[in-house]
Parts: structure tokens; C-alpha cells; sequence
């Protein structure tokens, strides 16, 4: 049987208007189109569905049976159709994203703020993990996009720069660095540093460019809040990029730039090659460039209460 939705809404039509001129007129057919669509509808189902005369349209007891499910069938197809064209006009929708600690706490709220203004009726689920984990969900297709640092990309992933993201010293207000303006990697590599777990971006960044040597380990932790509470006792220093700043806001802490040897560090779109984009990621990912262009440079460090830079 080839039904279409055309063959639905003649019926329909004649159904509700018992008139071949006036149902004909409603879908936009002149009448011998009409009737040829209603004669090819009956012919399908194999039985009459209208008894009809020169005066008269009536609904066979076949008819009247396949009615409800004709509005029935009417009835989804135009939910199914508004709910998709919902999704394309950006009414409604659902976005997962994977994103750093420092990406997912710092820069990333005020543009899920902005989102969400724009598109109230969109939901936006936010999966705060590390690196590593970031390619694991995005790989097995838990989240629809990844902000993360900068990779190699794989035969599977697509690696777009959007942030650049320098390094600064934090330590105490009374350590003997903290009057500096700026820092070179010399002037740091011989601190005792509170380091980051491997897996975390951050670490494998400083990993990188202190390579062969590195700094001598006081501590190392997993959250940046562990990190800034136990400098603020005066157990140790670290180094951490400009977005994740925002965790050192303690009234004894400053923070200090320093230039390592390597570039700095980009935190990136990352996506799956195979994967279309929905509406709803396709509106974000627009929004995160609109904010995050490369061409508005580098993240700028902001002052606030607490933290001295």
C-alpha cells in the first residue's frame, strides 16, 4: 500500500465537508484531481469508503471506521512535524557538552547564560571531566561536543582552536616572588610545586614544557581547590592557566604570568567527524565562536577581590 499524508487529508477533507467542490477547494486540487486522489485512496484499502450521489456524500460504515484513525494518524504527523520544526527554529532541543573543570567553572557560564536567554526552551546538560574523559564521552556519544585542550586530532575527531589560555604563577602574598611582575620558567622550576593529577590537562601541558626537567613535587592533587587551599597555608606553589584562575580567589594568594618555552595552551571545539550537528549544537557551537574567536586574542586575566594580579 503507498498512503500518503495527501491521501489523509483528502479524506479527511471529504469526511468533515461531505462536498467533492468544497473538500477539493480546502486541499488546494481541482475536483477531478480530488476525486482521482480519493478513487486511488479506495482502490488501495480494496472497499468503498464513500457512498456517493448527485446530491449526497456519506461515509460508509468503512469509512467511518477508518475516520478516527485518519485523525489520528493527521494528528502525529503534525506533532512529529512541529516538534522537528521546533528543533530546526531553535525552540526547542537538548545540547550535551563535555568541558575542563577550568573551561566548565570560568569562561563557558557566561556563554551558557547568553544560551540560554537566547534559547530558553533548549536544554543544555554539562559534564564538568577531565581531558581524558572529555574524548571518552565524546567518542562513545554521550555529549554532542567537547571544550578541551588542544590534541592531535584522530582520524574521528575535528579540533577547532577557539580560546588560547597563558600560565601563571600562584603563591602566597609573602613569598619572595610575589612582588614580580612577570616570570620566566627558570625563575619557577626550582619551587615545590602542588601538581595536578597526569590526566589532567594542566598537568600534561607544564609536563611538556619543562621537558626533560621538571619542577620538584611538594603535593600532587586532583581538584584546583585542593590546590588553593593548601597554598594559602604556605604549603607550596603552582602553576595554573588563566581560566582556571578564578578558583585562587583567596585574600592571601597572587598570581604572577609566567612565559614557558612552549606555546600556550589552546582549549578547542572538538567534535566527531561522522556525528551531524542537531539544531540545538549547531546554535551553541555558533554562540561559543561568536564569544571565543581567536581573533578577540587571548583570555584576559580580571581582577577581583582577593586574588592580586
Amino acid at each position: 500500500m503507498n498512503l500518503s499524508i495527501r491521501h489523509l487529508r483528502a479524506f479527511s477533507a471529504l469526511a468533515h465537508m461531505r462536498n467533492f467542490t468544497r473538500a477539493a477547494n480546502a486541499c488546494h486540487l481541482s475536483q477531478p484531481a480530488f476525486s482521482s486522489l480519493i478513487q486511488n485512496l479506495e482502490d488501495q484499502a480494496g472497499v468503498r469508503l464513500f457512498n456517493r450521489n448527485t446530491r449526497n456524500v456519506e461515509l460508509t460504515p468503512e469509512g467511518l471506521l477508518f475516520e478516527s484513525s485518519a485523525t489520528r494518524l493527521l494528528h502525529d504527523f503534525q506533532q512529529a512535524f512541529d516538534e522537528l520544526d521546533d528543533r530546526v527554529q531553535r525552540r526547542k532541543g537538548r545540547v550535551t557538552i563535555a568541558a575542563l573543570p577550568s573551561v566548565a567553572g570560568g569562561a563557558l557560564p557566561p556563554v551558557l547564560m547568553a544560551f540560554r536567554i537566547r534559547y530558553p526552551s533548549i536544554e543544555v546538560v554539562l559534564k564538568d571531566v577531565t581531558a581524558d574523559v572529555c574524548l571518552e564521552l565524546l567518542r562513545s556519544g554521550y555529549v554532542d561536543l567537547a571544550l578541551s585542550a588542544a590534541i592531535t586530532p584522530g582520524p574521528d575527531l575535528t579540533s577547532e582552536p577557539l580560546l588560547s589560555d597563558s600560565f601563571h604563577l600562584v603563591c602566597r602574598d609573602d613569598h619572595p616572588l610575589a612582588h614580580r611582575k612577570r616570570l620566566s620558567a627558570q625563575d619557577v622550576l626550582h619551587l615545590p610545586m602542588i601538581r595536578f593529577a597526569r590526566s589532567s590537562s594542566i598537568r600534561q601541558h607544564l609536563d611538556a614544557a619543562f621537558y626533560p626537567k621538571q619542577p620538584p613535587t611538594e603535593m600532587e592533587v586532583f581538584n584546583l581547590v585542593t590546590a588553593a587551599g593548601l597554598i594559602s597555608e604556605g604549603i607550596g606553589v603552582t602553576l595554573v592557566p588563566t581560566l582556571a584562575l578564578f578558583q585562587f580567589q583567596v585574600p592571601n594568594l597572587v598570581s604572577i604570568p609566567v612565559s614557558l618555552p612552549i606555546t600556550d595552551r589552546n582549549i578547542c571545539l572538538i567534535k566527531r567527524k561522522d556525528a551531524a550537528d542537531s539544531s540545538a549544537t549547531t546554535a551553541l557551537i555558533e554562540l561559543l565562536r561568536a564569544q571565543w574567536s581567536t581573533s578577540q586574542g587571548r583570555i584576559k586575566t580580571r581582577k577581583k577581590k582577593g586574588l592580586q594580579t
